[in-house]
């Protein structure tokens, strides 16, 4: 399936979903990023920019991705109404053909799941290399699937942190996976619905 084919569907995804004002960051990030030293961000897949105008209010510098000309538009919006447009940028971008320039302190990838081709080890990969000194990656995936989810494959499979970390395949001199399990929680769907789902969590850490 062609780039065009996947901007499509996730401009669908975000456009009927209501516009957020306020954002929440993912649960995940708040529990790593909270007490680190600010620096450079990029968040990968930043889809309502929940995790983007977090960091920012925290003094980090991100840049905040995504393929979806929606996502990144109303994102651009909400930095610009919450006074935060010199520490976001917004870029529209397939990590499947490009990959943002730069170095970072921290990089995220939240949910970086889709049903056109992407070649997540490579992505994740380049990710690490684009990591500082004592930067982290910080990877979650889906564990299990939510009622809101687009994807409802009862035959899908969730590879476990370690497996993904065993698939960007990264030299452990220079690297080090410093947290790998998969915690539960409460989840709150765009309508308003709960439900618990498990969250699949890798964090590493560049050490040289």
């Amino acid at each position: 399936m062609s780039t065009t084919d996947a901007v499509a569907f996730w401009d669908s995804v975000y456009a009927a979903r209501p516009a957020a004002d306020g954002p929440q960051p993912n649960v995940r990030l708040t529990e790593t990023g909270t007490g680190l030293p600010p620096g450079d961000a990029l968040d990968l897949g930043c889809g309502n920019g929940g995790d983007a105008l977090w960091l920012a209010r925290l003094g980090w510098q991100v840049t905040a991705v995504d393929i979806s000309a929606v996502a990144v538009e109303r994102l651009a919006a909400l930095v610009r109404s919450h006074g935060l447009g010199e520490r976001v940028t917004t870029v529209r971008a397939d990590l499947h053909t490009s990959f943002p320039p730069g170095g970072f302190d921290l990089v995220c990838a939240h949910y970086l799941h889709t049903p056109f081709g992407l070649d997540r080890a490579t992505v994740l990969r380049s990710a690490a290399h684009a990591l500082r000194p004592d930067g982290r990656l910080l990877v979650v995936d889906h564990g299990s699937a939510a009622p809101w989810s687009w994807n409802q494959d009862p035959g899908i499979r969730y590879p476990s942190p370690l497996e993904v970390a065993a698939e960007i395949g990264l030299a452990p001199r220079t690297w080090t996976v410093e947290r790998a399990y998969a915690p539960r929680r409460i989840a709150t769907g765009p309508d308003g619905r709960t439900a618990e789902v498990t969250d699949h969590v890798l964090l590493i850490r560049r050490t040289a």
